[in-house]
């Protein structure tokens, strides 16, 4: 039986790796970053937003041609946008392919372990440009190398509306525990991080004993973690193992299960799936989400969240803990990381030390933030006089309230 376990262990990491080298082999090895964005301009009738964003090859064995790129440019607004223009421009960093001036892109090679810099200038100008949200920038590139022609993309999201920070907060209460500050922010990007969010818009209503919220998906999206379903390439595991799940989970596309599969490697999802099913049969359901990970579960895919994120999968957050910490560190205030839907479903993904996670799960039952567009992805949660536990038990380290098995939460909180 040893025997026989033993090469089957061996047969499964013989054909992970296989699996691991042709999904390398069958790939360029380049990509191009979001890079760091500046709005240079903020007028009524003219916004400029400047990006740096790098083209870069890690290969220490393969160059990488780019003979095609293109951006497109898709506004988010309430209202008409007709006689809106928008312009780009992309300006070459290439030292042996510079900017032409009439816009052709000459092609270029990125050479083994090379960074090349490329400018992109993003003009808007309209009447009147109040009433947009954001920019969606889609960057249609080829790369040509090892793997032959292949289409790529990259997308950066922009913010055009900004939030009076000091303005009036709308609350709500829950009846003998808490005030709740429903904290709206400008559309959240990868240009954005959690403390400087809490800095700019909670830290100026907050009191001492108050606890800053963050929904999970706000998190990834500042993380930079999700990823245009194009960009996916669903294997044979995917295509296969995800007609088993409902189909309002996020693991029922190829797609999103591809997406798992990326993060934690086949061999756990297939073992999880295999032992979750039989686990299942015997009336014990949620035994694959236990042992596929926490991501199985934080994962959004398409139509998760407000646009237009919507159009993505959005993984779960990077270090939940390290990020409630700093908050804690650099604001002072204690910090919590959950995941909340309108099933009454709570999940304390992270939460610092001070932080009662049995008042929070009772408090955030109701789904205060919503699930819609409310563009709330922060709240203010303000402790009634004597329902603070400000030193709160060993338990905090207690893992949340168990969830319905299998129940994905999806929430724009």
């Amino acid at each position: 039986m040893l025997r026989v376990g033993f090469w089957l262990l061996l047969w499964t990491g013989a054909v992970w790796w296989l699996d691991r080298w042709w999904r390398r082999r069958s790939q360029n090895p380049l990509h191009l970053t979001r890079g760091y964005w500046q709005m240079e301009v903020q007028a009524r009738d003219h916004y400029r937003w400047r990006g740096h964003l790098e083209w870069v090859n890690p290969s220490s064995r393969y160059e990488v041609m780019v003979p095609e790129c293109r951006v497109q440019v898709q506004l988010l607004s309430r209202q008409d946008i007709s006689d809106i223009r928008v312009t780009t421009q992309l300006l070459s960093h290439h030292p042996e392919a510079p900017t032409r001036p009439d816009g052709y892109w000459r092609a270029r090679i990125i050479k083994t372990r090379q960074r090349v810099g490329m400018e992109v200038v993003l003009d808007i100008q309209g009447p009147d440009l109040q009433g947009l949200q954001a920019a969606w920038l889609c960057f249609d590139y080829v790369s040509y190398g090892p793997a032959g022609w292949l289409p790529q993309q990259q997308h950066v999201i922009l913010p055009l509306a900004f939030p009076d920070p000091s303005r009036t907060i709308p609350s709500r209460h829950v009846p003998g525990l808490a005030e709740i500050l429903l904290i709206q922010t400008h559309l959240l990007t990868h240009a954005d991080d959690p403390v400087g969010v809490v800095k700019r818009y909670a830290l100026p209503h907050a009191l001492p004993g108050d606890i800053v919220v963050f929904g999970e998906t706000p998190v990834a999206i500042m993380q930079g973690r999700w990823r245009h379903p194009r960009q996916v390439q669903p294997g044979w595991w995917a295509r296969r193992l995800c007609t088993f799940f409902l189909p309002t989970s996020s693991l029922a596309t190829a797609c999103g299960m591809q997406t798992l599969i990326d993060l934690v490697g086949w061999p756990r999802v297939v073992g999880a799936f295999v032992v979750g099913a039989m686990a299942k049969l015997l009336g014990r359901p949620g035994v694959f989400y236990q042992l596929a990970g926490e991501q199985a579960a934080l994962i959004d895919d398409v139509t998760g969240t407000l646009p237009p994120y919507d159009q993505f999968i959005v993984l779960g957050p990077a270090r939940p803990q390290t990020v409630v910490e700093e908050i804690r560190e650099q604001t002072g205030l204690a910090a919590a990381i959950v995941d909340v839907n309108d099933l009454k479903a709570v999940r304390i993904v992270a939460a610092t030390a001070d932080v009662d996670r049995e008042f929070l799960t009772q408090v955030l039952v109701d789904n205060p933030a919503g699930n819609a567009d409310e563009q709330t992805p922060l709240l203010l949660i303000r402790p009634m006089a004597g329902d603070l536990n400000p030193n709160p038990t060993d338990d905090a380290d207690d893992s949340s309230p168990p969830l319905p098995p299998g129940t994905a939460l999806d929430t724009d909180l």
